[in-house]
């Protein structure tokens, strides 16, 4: 019978380059009683910036709260480096964001339950009623906020209410057909992750796959990003392409994007729960 696995600390870091770095942060680790389990670092060699996530075992009887603190005053002060710090044990409150289309919200939602998400899914918001049943056969919360012509921003005030009166520390959109204000992405004060069904920033906007078809192109693609407030032009975070020759027409370009949506959005959403996403300027480091 096996045991749970130990409660770990994963560390992000990012600042200037310097000698040491990576026997500091380790020596720091191992004199306050941690066991390192994983560490990977990157240097990117324009910039001069050095990124790293380590992920350790804190001393037995130490308090998280008081690791996870003294590890950032330590990268601060010590390093001169931006840090977060997050426990193994934290489980996000997530909301997931529909519209009609439904197959990247049955997915996320059967790998959810399967235990692939470190996370709890706590609303299904929609500007439609139509996935009201299959969230109530997954026994989740559905919230409806419709967004009428000239009522968007009644509508995203009653929608960040609820992310606030839930606690939400993470929204995904699963293929929600609505773009979020730049007042809206603001005021949530949390990372938003999109699927767009395109790779970006090829056939940016509405109907990429048409888009796609009309420029004859032979790959397709889906891209997985953090929203911002300029319109499918957030941090990159995973993309992933299919081959398509000039048989397929509209439809089955559809379909076969559908099925990388689902792909590259798990993985997205998966590395961010697990720590392993660093958003560098308009970029991202991914420590897969």
């Amino acid at each position: 019978m096996s045991s749970d696995p130990p409660l770990t600390l994963v560390a992000l870091l990012h600042g200037p380059d310097q000698r040491g770095l990576v026997a500091r942060a380790a020596g720091w680790i191992f004199e306050r009683g941690g066991n390192i389990l994983h560490a990977d670092q990157h240097r990117d060699e324009e910039e001069k910036v050095f990124f790293q996530r380590i992920e350790w075992v804190p001393p037995a009887g130490a308090r998280v709260r008081t690791e996870e603190r003294a590890f950032l005053a330590f990268a601060r002060d010590e390093l001169g480096m931006r840090a977060v710090v997050a426990d193994s044990a934290r489980r996000p409150r997530v909301a997931l964001f529909v519209s009609k289309a439904d197959h990247c919200f049955h997915d996320f939602v059967l790998r959810w339950r399967a235990g692939e998400f470190p996370c709890e899914v706590v609303a299904v918001v929609s500007n439609h009623r139509d996935l009201a049943g299959a969230a109530r056969v997954y026994r989740l919360p559905f919230f409806h906020v419709p967004v009428q012509p000239g009522r968007k921003a009644a509508a995203e005030k009653r929608q960040l209410a609820l992310m606030r009166r839930l606690r939400v520390e993470l929204v995904v959109l699963a293929r929600y057909m609505q773009v979020l204000s730049e007042e809206l992405l603001a005021a949530l004060r949390c990372p938003v992750i999109n699927i767009h069904h395109s790779f970006l920033p090829a056939f940016a906007g509405g109907r990429p796959y048409h888009q796609a078809h009309a420029r004859g192109v032979k790959l397709i693609g889906a891209t997985a990003h953090y929203a911002t407030a300029v319109l499918d032009d957030g941090p990159i975070i995973h993309q992933d392409v299919a081959r398509i020759t000039h048989r397929h027409g509209v439809e089955d370009l559809i379909h076969k994007g559908r099925d990388l949506e689902k792909l590259v959005l798990a993985q997205a959403v998966r590395w961010h729960l697990e720590n392993r996403v660093l958003v560098y300027g308009h970029k991202t480091v991914v420590f897969d």
